[in-house]
């Protein structure tokens, strides 16, 4: 069916695994060890080019994880399994964010460089996985019984594979011409008796003359961790702070008194009702202690907290939220002729995740629904504007379901004339996600409005809505008491009034659905013979048309809802590709030119929504002796708008952010310019304004979440972002240590033209600091108070994202006679910079390596090293996970001198006092991180394997991080959150 030719040696594998990763250690050293052997292999194609050939090698770096691989360590799932490579950075939402919202909450994606998961290309055997609205890909709808192997291109292919491929491709190769039986199962959790993990899965397969057919099944479901039963998040500023930042938007309801909302013989202050207190009597009503701990910037002085008369919301959340999943997967291979091949896959997954927050922390005076004068519960005669109430007898309960459909189904073949040679394939992809998210937890608001409205006490004793004159039926309303604390029985209240609780909460259903059909052809072959070699070639056309659609409950898209209200997201785009990739060799077998030879590819992309793009690539391999090889590539690369960017609805936030006018924490406390640019809007209140947090409180720290919802949307008029990557990296396989291989690349991508979120932190920024009053239309102030009480903001081009670094690979394979094989493997990346700027105003960047952010996180090193033993029956793995040193800003300028810790990020203590001025920092730097993990196997007799083992076997954990980046709490959510054991058992038939 193809020519037969020969295969080089351990060099060429060394450009395949980019010098090897961690994981792939085992397969690696097998491949070096074939170094002087003659092997042949038919054509196949390598994630980085679309030439089918022998040579496995490109001119990018390539990671190759095998099945071997991933069976030697505890990691199961494929998101997991990609995550522990050092090139990855903080995943898009983890599972410590169960605050996140939207189509994607629930997924489980990868971001190769830290760029972001929608500018990591995902593929599955060379073809694109279907995506969310907002173009990420989903790895919880693979399963991993599935999986072969998994290929990592660390470069950018725009010019092989089109839109999103900035940061890299992740092609994940599933199994095929698989022949036997093989059942497999797996059970752990974390020491502390929790996050139990139970997966079983199956792999079937029979080949025959003229074909094959595998099947794969899997099934596995992942429990919660609760939020309380860690130190670290256990409290809203951990265990070290347990008494701070516990919110007075609280159970115990109340309501605050202000010059705008006054109330006869009460003084401004916020109330609520005393323990034991009479509702009905108003003198039972009393200021509440609104201490919730912190520091003055200006002064530096910090007291604790207090826990009256408040609520610490994470007491009802989850930490690491629970997971299921099922996957049923089926390919099969049917030659038609010696020449013609038929082939097809078909996948079925199905993922539910499940969320619980705390109950909703309602704010009257967020959502219009003011207490009746004449409520039978207000027992002050006036209407009161500004009562709050967390429902703590109703937690907030959210589950996605997401189904997955996936048909792949294709000829191909060969033709051959003489020394020449065309593969060609012509294929079609269907995928389809079906998307249903449940929420319970929500108020209705007209239904607040209505329980809170006019009430009486009716002649049965019950208390009734409406009037004496024009009641209300209680099938049609039922009253509602806010003041009454949760878990208290008492007429008006939450607690065991189920016909209240189904009055005021309904469940809400959101839709979505998103397609992706592809049809491909590709041909590739040799054109004519060159001194140095074949001129090869490959030429395709592809098109591709994605459409989604995201359709929120009815409740939340007209704004009736606590939840956040949300348009509808629906459209749909498509595209026509055409590619041409060469390989040129240019010289062979001369001094210093073993080996030189070129890479070219160009992909033209015309898009119905923006216009066409063209992207190109050069790359290049040089190895001027044996067993040195220089590769380098320059790429262009770009990422279309998605259908989310141009067609999203548009939604309500509760955003977190610092008002520059804020006279403690913004701009204007230190600021005179600034001072003067908020003057113009707050008048003579900007000289002692302060930013008003939940519940129209003073903010305790910077970065507070707003009492009134923003509004968030789509621009139909974006651009795609444009970007330019380029690596250059030395291969090394020297020849005085067989089996030893390393690789060291520098790496850069810069993307222009970035599609970014508009931020109400850059919009007030803008406008009061940089004094770009443009800006300043896009928000408005309340007149009285002067907090902003409308602000909108959407995507839009701007500004530019460029990281730099390197990566530094090696592999060591060797034998000591009776002691056993050994294999040593590392694979380490170091980020240089990471810059970041929104947007296209004259502004400096400051690198973001080493700094803990709330969107992503960027370490300086991030380092995997793995040690394997092997004799006989047995084998041992193990692996350490390295993560350098990690600072986060200061909430106050003392901050940093009260809190200490250990280089391993344990917490030591602090002086709680002022620290003197030459130790001021605006940082908190924690120490590097190392995770252990320790597996052992062992082969037996009856065909079956037998391994045990623990991830983080020694018990680490990261430091308290009070930024909480890529997580609802004062942790970073990608550190281990304890020590996980695990069995595997798998039989083979």
């Amino acid at each position: 069916m193809s020519n037969i030719t020969q295969l080089t040696g351990a060099i060429r594998f060394a450009l395949l695994a980019g010098a090897a990763s961690v994981l792939a250690a085992p397969a690696f050293a097998q491949n070096a060890q074939a170094e002087d052997e003659t092997q042949t292999l038919d054509r196949v194609e390598v994630t980085g080019s679309r030439i089918r050939q022998v040579d496995l090698a490109t001119p990018a770096p390539v990671l190759a994880i095998t099945r071997a691989d991933i069976e030697k360590q505890g990691f199961q799932s494929v998101a997991d399994i990609i995550q522990q490579v050092s090139a990855f950075g903080t995943p898009t939402i983890t599972r410590a964010q169960p605050l996140s919202a939207g189509e994607a909450a629930g997924g489980v994606f990868v971001s190769m460089r830290n760029l972001g998961a929608a500018r990591t290309l995902i593929l599955v055997n060379g073809r694109r996985m279907g995506i969310t609205t907002s173009g990420l890909a989903d790895l919880a709808t693979i399963p991993a019984a599935a999986v072969e192997r998994i290929e990592i291109l660390k470069d950018g292919a725009s010019s092989l594979y089109g839109s999103d491929a900035i940061g890299g491709v992740v092609n994940i190769i599933t199994v095929s011409d698989y022949e036997g039986m093989q059942a497999s199962s797996y059970y752990g959790q974390y020491s502390e008796g929790d996050g139990e993990t139970t997966r079983a899965d199956m792999r079937l397969g029979f080949v025959g003359d003229r074909g094959s057919l595998t099947l794969a099944a899997e099934w596995a479901k992942e429990e919660k961790v609760a939020a309380t039963d860690r130190f670290f998040s256990a409290f809203p500023r951990s265990t070290y702070h347990p008494t701070d930042n516990w919110t007075t938007v609280s159970q115990f309801g109340g309501f605050t008194v202000n010059a705008a909302n006054p109330i006869t013989g009460l003084a401004n202050g916020t109330y609520r009702l005393r323990p034991g207190g009479n509702p009905q009597n108003r003198a039972d009503y009393v200021l509440i202690n609104t201490n919730t701990g912190g520091c003055n910037f200006a002064t530096g002085i910090c007291t604790d907290g207090s826990t009256v008369d408040k609520t610490n919301t994470l007491e009802q959340t989850d930490l690491r939220t629970p997971l299921q999943s099922r996957g049923l997967f089926a390919a099969g291979t049917f030659d038609i002729t010696d020449y013609v091949r038929f082939k097809t896959d078909f996948t079925y997954a199905y993922r539910d995740s499940e969320r619980r927050v705390a109950g909703y922390p309602m704010q009257a005076a967020a959502f219009a629904t003011p207490m009746s004068a004449t409520s039978f519960f207000n027992p002050f005669g006036q209407q009161i504007n500004t009562w709050t109430h967390r429902t703590f007898d109703i937690p907030r309960d959210s589950r996605s379901e997401l189904t997955t459909y996936r048909f792949t189904g294709g000829f191909e073949g060969s033709l051959e004339f003489g020394e020449r040679y065309i593969d060609w394939d012509a294929a079609y992809v269907y995928n389809k996600n079906e998307l249903i998210q449940s929420t319970f937890g929500n108020l209705n608001v007209s239904r607040t409005l209505q329980a809170v409205g006019p009430s009486f006490l009716n002649s049965q004793g019950q208390v009734q809505c409406g009037t004496a004159a024009a009641p209300i039926a209680f099938t049609s309303c039922v009253p509602w008491n806010p003041f009454i604390p949760a878990g208290q029985v008492a007429p008006g209240g939450l607690a065991g009034n189920t016909a209240l609780q189904n009055f005021l909460f309904q469940e809400e259903h959101a839709t979505g659905e998103t397609s992706t059909e592809v049809i491909t052809l590709n041909a590739s072959g040799n054109l004519f013979a060159l001194p140095a070699g074949d001129l090869m070639y490959a030429v395709g056309y592809e098109n591709r048309k994605e459409a989604g659609a995201f359709v929120p409950d009815a409740l939340a898209v007209t704004g009736n809802s606590t939840n956040l209200s949300s348009g509808p997201t629906r459209g749909d785009y498509k595209v026509d590709e055409f590619y041409a990739e060469l390989q040129v060799p240019v010289l062979a077998d001369m001094a210093f030119a073993k080996e030189l030879s070129f890479q070219l590819a160009s992909r033209f992309s015309d898009y119905n929504t923006f216009g066409d793009t063209t992207n190109d690539k050069f790359g290049l391999k040089w190895q001027p002796i044996e067993g040195v090889l220089i590769r380098g590539t320059i790429a262009d690369g770009f990422r279309a708008p998605t259908i989310a960017d141009l067609y999203g609805g548009t939604s309500q936030t509760f955003s977190f952010f610092t008002d520059p006018c804020d006279t403690n924490f913004g701009s204007s406390a230190t600021n005179a310019t600034t001072r003067a640019n908020c003057a113009r809007d707050l008048g003579t209140l900007a000289n002692t304004y302060r930013q008003l947090g939940q519940g129209f409180n003073p903010a305790g720290a910077p970065n507070t979440q707003t009492p009134v919802a923003f509004s968030s949307g789509s621009n139909a008029f974006l651009q795609p972002e444009t970007s330019r990557s380029k690596t250059l990296g030395v291969v090394w396989s020297p020849g005085f240590a067989e089996g030893l291989n390393l690789s060291l690349d520098w790496w850069n991508v810069r993307i222009e033209n970035t599609i970014v979120a508009d931020s109400p932190n850059d919009i007030l920024n803008d406008c009061y600091v940089q004094g770009i009053t443009s800006r300043c239309a896009q928000f408005t102030r309340d007149r009285t108070l002067g907090y902003v009480n409308n602000l909108a903001f959407g995507g839009r081009n701007a500004g530019y994202r460029e990281i730099e670094g390197f990566d530094f690979d090696w592999t060591y394979r060797f034998e000591l006679g009776e002691i056993g094989a050994f294999s040593i493997a590392n694979n380490t990346t170091y980020t240089a910079k990471d810059l970041f700027v929104s947007t296209n105003d004259p502004r400096y960047a400051i690198s973001s390596v080493g700094v803990a952010g709330s969107g992503s996180t960027t370490f300086r090193i991030r380092s995997n090293l793995n040690v394997g033993w092997e004799k006989g029956d047995w084998g041992v793995n193990w692996t350490s996970r390295y993560y350098s040193s990690i600072a986060e800003g200061c909430t106050y300028i003392t901050e940093c001198n009260q809190i200490q810790f250990a280089p391993t990020g344990t917490f030591i203590g602090g002086n709680p006092a002022n620290g003197p001025a030459s130790a001021l920092r605006r940082r908190i730097v924690h120490g590097a991180n190392t995770f252990h993990d320790l597996q052992v196997r062992w082969n037996a007799p009856w065909n079956a394997t037998v391994a045990v083992g623990a991830n983080n076997v020694t018990n680490h954990y990261g430091p308290v991080m009070y930024s909480q980046p890529s997580a609802n709490v004062s942790y970073y959510g990608g550190f281990d959150i304890g020590r996980f054991w695990y069995m595997k058992y798998s039989q083979r038939f």
